[in-house]
């Protein structure tokens, strides 16, 4: 039987797919200057209509209010007209007989979302919701229309790669809110934006404040030190070039092509 020749020309294409596919994996961050969230939320409905998704904070407004961190009340001081949508009916009442423009819908629903009949606006704000969702693909389709020609559809969420969870799991523990099923980072967000036809406008990050650890005794106290400390590092480490440490994402898109 002839001897098999090795082919020198496959091998190296196959060498030079497989460093392709590698290559391909790695990915260039965007800079990302480290704001406070509020801050720089309020900044950017500045004088803007602004759609706030997810105003109500659901279970947490009292908390919120009771610390001057309510953002829908800030937003409602910068922006020009401010509506606010969430999915919780009661929390939605509530913040109606407080005087806000709110509706009860389902963000990921473009057809709910059409049947109001809202004017479009510069600035469509979802607030730490994508990481409840299901389907979080469906938010981007269903708000589209909502932001006006030239508009920014902004997304806060936790930041997959925090070093606040990342020190948590040494612990053998996770730091989420109880609803929360996804998290995503700048390349996965970004990505799920463009297959729904949003193109990657700006990064910020930030650091939130640590206001306290479920429990009491010693184990709480020291954990509730290491998330403050941890925090700390995310701030240091954000001044020396390092943004995509700190545990919150605030990404804007555009309309691809707008």
């Amino acid at each position: 039987m002839p001897r098999a020749v090795p082919d020198p020309v496959g091998t190296a294409r196959s060498a030079t797919a497989a460093s392709a596919d590698q290559t391909s994996m790695v990915h260039v961050l965007p800079p990302a200057p480290l704001v406070d969230r509020v801050d720089h939320l309020c900044a950017l409905a500045r004088g803007r209509r602004v759609i706030h998704v997810g105003f109500a904070d659901q279970g947490y407004r009292s908390m919120q209010e009771r610390s001057g961190a309510w953002l829908h009340a800030h937003l409602d001081r910068a922006a020009s007209s401010l509506v606010g949508l969430d999915l919780s009916p009661t929390d939605v009442a509530a913040a109606a007989a407080d005087g806000y423009e709110v509706h009860a819908v389902d963000c990921t629903d473009p057809v709910a979302v059409a049947e109001l009949g809202l004017a479009p606006a510069q600035v469509v704000l979802a607030g730490e919701v994508i990481e409840h969702l299901d389907a979080p693909g469906g938010l981007f389709e269903a708000l589209a229309p909502l932001v006006a020609p030239g508009g920014l559809l902004v997304v806060t969420t936790p930041n997959g790669y925090g070093w606040l969870n990342v020190a948590a799991s040494l612990l053998h523990r996770e730091i989420n809110h109880p609803d929360h099923v996804a998290m995503f980072t700048q390349r996965t967000l970004t990505a799920l934006g463009h297959r729904h036809g949003w193109s990657h406008e700006a990064t910020a990050v930030y650091v939130p404040s640590v206001k306290g650890v479920a429990g009491r005794g010693l184990r709480a106290r020291l954990m509730a030190l290491a998330a403050r400390a941890t925090c700390a590092a995310e701030r240091v480490a954000c001044r020396l070039g390092r943004p995509y440490a700190a545990d919150g994402l605030i990404v804007a898109f555009r309309r691809a092509g707008g």
